[in-house]
């Protein structure tokens, strides 16, 4: 029996989207997808639709390596509004408790953001992606539903206040991976006795790449309308997810041992750690993990024409 012919381009390579505000992730990725006529492509963790901003998409055979985007630290941009607390803790949700501003100088502000700065536990919020017995939370709260969840550790590189109004904090943020801004909003807004919700989130920066290089989505569109081809001109190769990583380069007689499941001795190679692999010094064959051996295995490699 034949297999079915897979639908649209062979494309490798990653997009950084700015995101616009008013859509969500999952749209934007079956767009971008339908512009460029790539066969298979995917992000590296949503963002809300109210928020904007660096949204990675990985196309192809970098889809293997997304899930090192997906645990890669983040930096973003919120405006905190103060006085309000709504039942997403953004400005999307239900206004569910107004209360007095308090009169707030920077200095007070300051040593409630660094409570909040390391390593803490948040509680994810109901409107999110996580599972209960199965169920996304945010399937179980538009039926009316809250369930107990279990505190998360992150860690909150930086927090930083860039400026402030009677009723708003206008804040940088640099986390790991699983943070909630929202939460974080909510809970400095209890510790500042007022409430508060996320009024504007904008990503910044994702593991190494930052918000110089996004491409929005009308100049992607512009760049379709010449062709789906004219669309790759637009997107960084694989290996710049991994820039940040040591770079590890193996004869092709070493590749053909990878490419089938078995370590390789690498000379001058790193200790330990993750890396990245090359054929020669140009061609990149994906991730490999070095082993207590001083071997490197193939954790993740990627395969193209």
């Amino acid at each position: 029996m034949n297999r079915r012919a897979a639908k649209g381009r062979a494309v490798n390579g990653i997009l950084l989207l700015d995101k616009p505000v008013g859509m969500g992730s999952n749209e934007l990725l079956q767009v971008v997808k339908r512009l460029s006529q790539a066969r298979k492509a995917g992000h590296t963790g949503s963002l809300d639709r109210l928020a904007s901003g660096l949204l990675p998409l990985c196309f192809g055979e970098a889809t293997k390596i997304s899930g090192f985007l997906l645990n890669a630290d983040k930096h973003y941009l919120a405006g905190i509004r103060l006085g309000v607390t709504t039942s997403t803790a953004d400005a999307e949700g239900k206004v569910l408790r107004e209360r007095p501003l308090p009169s707030l100088t920077r200095e007070r502000v300051e040593e409630v953001l660094a409570r909040f700065t390391g390593e803490i536990k948040q509680i994810p919020p109901m409107h999110s992606a996580i599972k209960h017995h199965g169920q996304r939370l945010y399937k179980l709260a538009h039926q009316g539903l809250v369930v107990e969840r279990e505190p998360r550790t992150v860690t909150i590189h930086a927090f930083h206040l860039l400026g402030m109004t009677p009723d708003c904090l206008d804040v940088e943020v640099r986390c790991t991976k699983g943070t909630y801004i929202r939460t974080l909003a909510e809970d400095v807004g209890e510790a500042l006795g007022c409430g508060a919700h996320v009024g504007a989130l904008r990503r910044t920066a994702v593991g190494p790449f930052t918000a110089d290089e996004m491409i929005s989505l009308a100049a992607l569109r512009s760049l379709a309308d010449e062709g789906p081809q004219r669309v790759d001109d637009a997107l960084l190769p694989m290996d710049a997810a991994l820039a940040n990583w040591p770079p590890v380069s193996v004869p092709e007689n070493a590749a053909f041992y990878l490419r089938r499941g078995q370590p390789v001795l690498v000379p001058h190679a790193p200790t330990e750690g993750l890396v990245r692999i090359y054929a020669g010094s140009r061609r990149f064959l994906g991730v490999g993990e070095v082993l207590e051996d001083g071997r490197i295995a193939p954790k993740r490699l990627i395969h193209t024409a």
